[in-house]
């Protein structure tokens, strides 16, 4: 019976989660209807926002996957990390990262017709940071089946990374250096 609660909780939170993208991108559609020339700063604000949240995700998820490769297999613990991970990844990471590109992509448009190394090198940091989301996405998934076969300090130098491209994102943001 608990994890029926479980799995309702996790479908009602996944609806929740559908719904506010949708209000979300129907509010930032009228925005840009409404107004099309003072668009770009909105754009720019929700995408600083999808950021933010993306990142905090990233962040967290490999401190949650170090933890739970020192939980015992099939112990209330793990099964507590699983739908951490599992929410947490598909209410916010995933949906943060999903906002970040489409707003990004518009704004290294209408703002750089995408020209500029920086914005180049820029690109192809996220491009690596989101391919380190897929490795997380993915490593969720075993853990999910209990199939993850990493120890705790893999995930602990996992965690590094996102951070560490983060700081090359910013820098070649601020900066522009070519």
């Amino acid at each position: 019976m608990a994890g029926t609660d479980n799995t309702d909780s996790g479908a009602i939170a996944m609806r929740r989660v559908a719904i506010s993208i949708v209000i979300f991108f129907v509010l930032a559609g009228l925005l840009f209807l409404l107004g099309p020339d003072d668009f770009y700063p909105w754009a720019k604000a929700i995408h600083v926002i999808a950021v933010i949240s993306w990142m905090a995700g990233m962040l967290y998820l490999p401190r949650l996957l170090v933890y739970h490769a020192d939980a015992e297999r099939g112990s209330v613990q793990s099964e507590t990390f699983k739908v951490m991970e599992r929410r947490l990844l598909r209410s916010i990471i995933n949906p943060a990262m999903v906002i970040t590109w489409v707003f990004g992509l518009w704004l290294a448009w209408k703002g750089f017709g995408f020209q500029g190394g920086w914005l180049h090198a820029k690109i192809a940091a996220v491009l690596c940071l989101s391919a380190v989301h897929g490795y997380l996405a993915g490593a969720v998934r075993k853990f999910s089946e209990d199939r993850n076969e990493k120890a705790a300090r893999h995930w602990r130098i996992v965690n590094e990374i996102p951070t560490l491209l983060m700081i090359v994102i910013v820098v070649l943001v601020i900066v522009k250096p070519f």
